[in-house]
């Protein structure tokens, strides 16, 4: 009979239990059930998937956000937070079991030897990939690899029936943190982040000196949907905007002393007119560097109530490869303020949090939300009042656009149908809208989805088996060519220039450019 490996669980559950503060009886308890177990039990026992469902199960029950991570997932869950993986260098996107070439990144291997947006990857190694209904992850664990490595892709390009063949050398591939950066009128900057990861602040540094140089003296940082990452890289952005010795967050738990943050002297914009955008996606650091820009009065936060997540977690490596995240402390901000918010009813009520907030109304309206007077802050320089209890509540509220949003038109995009009619068109008509449209600039100001295109969308969904219904396209039609065209400037640009047409709809945004541009109207929420 196959044995348990004893030692490996006692090492892990023992130094769990003492950790915790088990009493003794419990820890015989525990050790006594496996050692019955593994001399006793009448079939061969897994003992490799017995013991990552102990640790997950014993995760799962402390709270939502301690999680076993197997070695398999390890490299992927953190690659978003350190800034890049090693590979060629492509987006691509299954069309029709056919591997297209969306995107090549610039600078990367695959655009260094010649694969151009358009190709089709046909063989991968000699082995086939179009026509086989491989899964994207498949793909991608085929054309990821250590670098150095070589990768042969065999391409179709065009209507040429001759295969190209490239030998691509694997090379690390940047995963960037700041989505967008663009100048919104004269003088008002904005930058998007989507987490926060090892090359956050090197990232919107870069960003905020291009934005500088083009006249910016207002600033629109946007949060919405940054689901966190790593707390030094929120803190250092925070230290951007805070003059010497403010605390920024700190951190404790039962086992965890109270850890400390403080503003330096180094931001280089301390005192300019700041706008935070942050929505009911905006997480954890997100939320750290929310709640300390707020409580310190050094900006205004607009938008829906954040997650509420303030659990730190620490990564604690096993010893087959695979990760264990394990909370060890709660964020606080400088008020005071608990970002987490309460789990006590259970990882499914937590989990549906989004939704119940919904349902009440949280995100429709603002006087849906209710907080007890125990839960009443004030802030350190204004003494505007905030509060705690999870999540960090916006000084101006937007309740989220319904309007456009229909039935058909949520199908149309959860079953890819939006995404693959753009795919196609831009496929056929990628040199002629580049010879017409040459900057994003003219194409912006002048390129219109007309009918044909839309008619092929509603044929498109047709085949999907999505019936058409003219009263609610009529009303998300405008929503429906907004998107059209900013996936189209995505792929004939970058992620920067999809933002610039999908902003047009941000209104979260837009009432912050209207703050800004509304002589004294800054100063008048502050105070």
């Amino acid at each position: 009979m196959k044995k348990i490996s004893s030692i490996l669980l006692f090492l892990v559950l023992i130094q769990f239990t003492q950790a915790q503060g088990f009493s003794m009886l419990q820890q015989r308890k525990l050790l006594t059930a496996l050692n019955a177990i593994t001399n006793l039990y009448v079939d061969s026992i897994n003992d490799k998937k017995i013991v990552e469902n102990t640790i997950t199960n014993i995760l799962k029950d402390l709270d939502p956000h301690s999680m076993y991570i197997p070695r398999s997932e390890v490299e992927r869950v953190n690659e978003p937070l350190e800034g890049s993986f090693e590979g060629v260098g492509i987006q691509f996107q299954m069309l029709d079991d056919t591997l297209l070439v969306v995107q090549t990144i610039s600078g990367c291997p695959a655009e260094k030897v010649g694969v151009m947006p358009g190709d089709r990857i046909i063989y991968i190694n000699d082995e086939l990939i179009a026509g086989v209904k491989m899964q994207n992850s498949d793909i991608m664990k085929r054309l990821r690899g250590p670098k150095g490595s070589e990768v042969t892709v065999k391409i179709r390009r065009g209507h040429n029936p001759e295969l190209m063949t490239f030998k691509i050398i694997r090379d690390k591939i940047p995963l960037y943190s700041v989505d967008a950066a663009y100048m919104i009128g004269k003088d008002i900057g904005y930058i998007k982040i989507i987490n926060f990861g090892s090359t956050t602040v090197e990232e919107y540094e870069k960003a905020f000196n291009e934005l500088k140089k083009k006249g910016m003296k207002k600033l629109i940082l946007s949060l919405q949907g940054n689901g966190g990452g790593y707390l030094n890289a929120a803190y250092q952005l925070a230290d951007e905007f805070l003059s010497k010795n403010k605390l920024i967050v700190y951190t404790q738990g039962l086992h965890q002393p109270k850890n400390v943050l403080m503003s330096t002297s180094l931001g280089d914009y301390e005192t300019g007119k700041l706008i935070v955008l942050v929505d009911e996606y905006s997480a954890s650091a997100s939320e750290i560097l929310t709640g300390a820009l707020q409580d310190w009065d050094r900006a205004i936060v607009v938008g829906r109530r954040t997650f509420g997540k303030g659990l730190v977690q620490r990564q604690i490596e096993l010893n087959d490869g695979s990760m264990m995240r394990l909370t060890t402390a709660r964020y606080y901000t400088p008020t005071g303020r608990c970002i987490q918010k309460s789990y006590k009813d259970g990882y499914e009520k937590y989990e549906m949090d989004l939704v119940n907030r919904y349902k009440r109304g949280e995100l429709l309206h603002a006087d849906s939300i209710h907080f007890p007077d125990s839960l009443k802050y004030h802030t350190l320089m204004l003494k505007r009042t905030v509060y705690g209890g999870g999540g960090i509540m916006p000084d101006i509220f937007v309740p989220i656009d319904t309007t456009k949003i229909t039935e058909y038109h949520r199908k149309i995009v959860s079953h890819g149908v939006l995404n693959k009619v753009c795919v196609e068109f831009i496929d056929e008509n990628r040199a002629q809208l580049k010879k017409k449209y040459p900057t994003f600039e003219k194409f912006k100001k002048e390129y219109q989805v007309n009918d044909a295109l839309l008619n092929q969308l509603i044929a498109a969904a047709d085949k999907e088996k999505i019936k058409f219904d003219e009263k609610q396209y009529n009303l998300s039609k405008p929503l429906i060519q907004l998107q059209i065209k900013a996936v189209i400037a995505h792929d004939l640009w970058q992620m920067n220039e999809y933002y610039q047409i999908m902003d047009v709809e941000n209104e979260s945004l837009q009432k912050a450019v209207q703050i800004l541009e509304t002589p004294g109207k800054y100063e008048e929420i502050l105070k």
